[in-house]
């Protein structure tokens, strides 16, 4: 009879970039998931400044930004004899993350070609759809804030072989985009599960370990 493993199943991190146009899918699986990441929120108020009278209110969703290290290694693809990594070390790795920063040639060949043709008005280019995966309860829409990338290993064509590579991304949040856009609804569902699971680290009985009546406020 087969074997259940009794190692827990990891699940890796990525970010995946969707054409809003086309719908093609860019991967970026984590190789090794970063041992942290740091997150900070900033509220979106408005009163409760200058004014005892006034009521502090919310504006939209807080700014969430987060910020890890995601490290990319050749060793094991060159122990495995991998023709890819052997030609161009974690080059294709590096090249996936940064290329969420630039727009694509096509629509740089496209605009300047309506350029040519005497179009005034030209739109900037649009973004894919960014998100970062980390787990089935964090799925959210970002951008790409920075990127920084520290190249330790090269072989003898100066390939690198091992990287260290900082993200920096901002939450897009239903206050950022348009209801007609995809991401609006995701981060509403990012939200929704996150309200879900507050509900559950709520104490039962406050009054119990605070020993405050809560019901007189």
């Amino acid at each position: 009879m087969p074997t259940t493993p009794r190692s827990p199943r990891f699940l890796k991190g990525a970010i995946v970039a969707i054409d809003t146009a086309t719908r093609n899918r860019n991967t970026v699986v984590f190789q090794y998931n970063p041992e942290s990441l740091s997150r900070a929120l900033q509220p979106q108020t408005v009163g409760g400044q200058g004014e005892s009278s006034r009521e502090v209110r919310f504006t939209g969703a807080p700014v969430e930004t987060i910020n890890l290290e995601v490290m990319i290694d050749a060793t094991d693809q060159l122990e495995a004899g991998e023709a890819r990594a052997r030609q161009m070390g974690i080059q294709p790795q590096l090249t996936a993350l940064e290329m969420l920063l630039y727009p694509t040639s096509a629509q740089v060949t496209q605009n300047q070609k309506l350029l040519a043709q005497g179009c005034i008005e030209i739109g900037p280019y649009i973004a894919p759809l960014t998100l970062f995966i980390w787990g089935r309860n964090r799925v959210l829409p970002v951008c790409l804030t920075s990127l920084s990338s520290r190249e330790e290993l090269f072989d003898s064509n100066l390939n690198p072989l091992r990287a260290t590579v900082g993200l920096g991304l901002r939450a897009l949040s239903y206050s950022d985009l348009d209801p007609s856009h995809r991401g609006y609804h995701l981060f509403l569902a990012y939200q929704q599960a996150k309200e879900a699971m507050a509900r559950q680290g709520m104490a039962g009985d406050p009054e119990k370990s605070i020993g405050v009546n809560v019901n007189r406020f």
